[in-house]
């Protein structure tokens, strides 16, 4: 009888040498497409647990354009997993974006403000509530820690620290074109056709 340490090696080398995709289903999402085939995010990328894309397929809403050449199965049929999906009927988003931590940062590429810089990030109000400003997209921009601590309770102008971009509110396609800088650590060759991060179009 083999030690249980050496068979304990044994499958984890014939793991490593298996195809990325047969490993694990978690390892499968789908990508998963507006009616119009576009994504329906893109930062968060909209993207499905194998669960969740089968099961639609199945109700029948959605298309599925691309597949994984991993396989699941049952007694009575097996099916490749979807790696790209496109939903049936059209899910118009909304104009304007909810007013989130998340989605400011996102509109200001998750940059400061003042100096550029992307880390230790906060909020900070242009015209400080102490002046009577108010928080809304017009009055809210992202900040490092550092300079909004400078900044204290003075508009940009008092405190002789100009704003990059003036804050709006941005459109929920402002957003969407912004993540579109932001890509995944993680693209499947199947989804590269339907996602346009800098990529050259041929004639």
């Amino acid at each position: 009888m083999f030690h249980p340490e050496v068979l304990r090696q044994t499958e984890a080398a014939r793991e490593l040498g298996r195809d990325p995709e047969t490993r694990h289903l978690d390892g499968c999402p789908a990508l998963v497409l507006n009616a119009d085939y576009t994504p329906l995010s893109y930062y968060p990328l909209s993207v499905w647990p194998w669960q969740t894309a089968i099961k639609a397929v199945f109700l029948d809403r959605v298309d599925i354009v691309d597949h994984y050449e991993r396989e699941v199965r049952s007694a009575s049929f097996a099916m490749k997993l979807p790696s790209v999906i496109a939903l049936k009927q059209y899910v118009r988003p909304s104009e304007y974006p909810a007013f989130t931590r998340f989605n400011l940062f996102l509109r200001d590429r998750f940059q400061c403000q003042y100096c550029g810089i992307g880390k230790d990030l906060t909020f900070d109000h242009v015209v400080p509530r102490a002046q009577g400003g108010r928080t809304t997209w017009e009055n809210v921009a992202t900040a490092c820690a550092p300079c909004n601590l400078k900044k204290g309770g003075r508009t940009p102008k008092q405190a002789h620290m100009p704003l990059h971009v003036a804050p709006i509110r941005p459109t929920s396609w402002h957003l969407q074109d912004h993540g579109k800088s932001f890509p995944p650590n993680y693209l499947h060759d199947t989804w590269r056709d339907w996602l346009y991060w800098d990529i050259e179009l041929l004639a």
